[in-house]
């Protein structure tokens, strides 16, 4: 089974900036897209951006502009350079991968637990 693991969520200021990891682990062959999604309590999750295995990228209008998705292949992780953050940035980030394949076969829909990013104003 492989994992999803998210890090880098803290308290920061607006404006300020964070750069989220997420870390695939387990026997790995590949992993197609991956993305980052945000929760807030009481709303349903929403996409933020994604990334193909080839380097393309794609995001909501909200975030365009101020976050960079990227990822590194290599160590089977992505990650969410978040700058000029707000307090509506406020939530708890997600890392799913729709596809990856495994040892095993295809793994569908991984998620990882979340980490919180909390910006003040």
């Amino acid at each position: 089974q492989v994992q999803l693991v998210e890090s880098g969520g803290a308290l920061v200021q607006a404006g300020g900036s964070l750069r989220l990891s997420c870390v695939a682990s387990g026997r790995i062959f590949s992993i197609d897209t991956m993305a980052w999604y945000r929760q807030t309590p009481g709303e349903q999750r929403e996409l933020v951006a994604t990334i193909t295995d080839g380097g393309d990228t794609n995001y909501q209008d909200f975030v365009k502009g101020r976050f960079t998705i990227s990822r590194d292949n290599d160590k089977n992780t992505v990650y969410l350079q978040m700058n000029s953050l707000q307090p509506e940035d406020t939530a708890v980030y997600y890392c799913n991968a729709p596809r990856i394949k495994t040892q095993r076969g295809i793994q569908f829909d991984t998620w990882g637990q979340g980490t919180q990013v909390t910006v003040s104003p």
